[in-house]
């Protein structure tokens, strides 16, 4: 009786962990593809202080990671490039967080000030 309680367990839990694994798999496919936009970004012939926020990037653990690193990425761009296209830059990068990160997390849209 109790294999088959431990074999109905077994299948459930197996259930669960494919369809978290899948979802495992996206995150970590999207760690990387946001990783490689943010490199990309960075590489600036003359970028010296870019070289300490690479390292970030490319040892950042998670996603959450990535998002906070966001600042500092556009501060080494905006400081070669100019901040109007650090922005255009991090919009790209911003928008491939959408719904990898609990919404909390997001960029907001702030409304014009009167």
């Amino acid at each position: 009786m109790s294999w088959i309680r431990s074999s109905l367990v077994t299948g459930v839990q197996s259930f669960f962990n494919g369809q978290s694994g899948a979802r495992e798999t996206r995150m970590q496919s999207a760690l990387e593809d946001i990783r490689e936009a943010m490199l990309e970004g960075l590489s600036v012939p003359g970028a010296a202080s870019a070289s300490k926020i690479e390292l970030k990037v490319t040892y950042a653990s998670d996603l959450n990671d990535l998002w906070y690193l966001r600042g500092d990425v556009m501060a080494a761009i905006a400081a070669v490039d100019g901040e109007a296209v650090a922005r255009r830059k991090l919009d790209r990068i911003s928008g491939m967080f959408k719904g990898l990160l609990p919404k909390s997390l997001t960029t907001r849209n702030s409304s014009p000030r009167s």
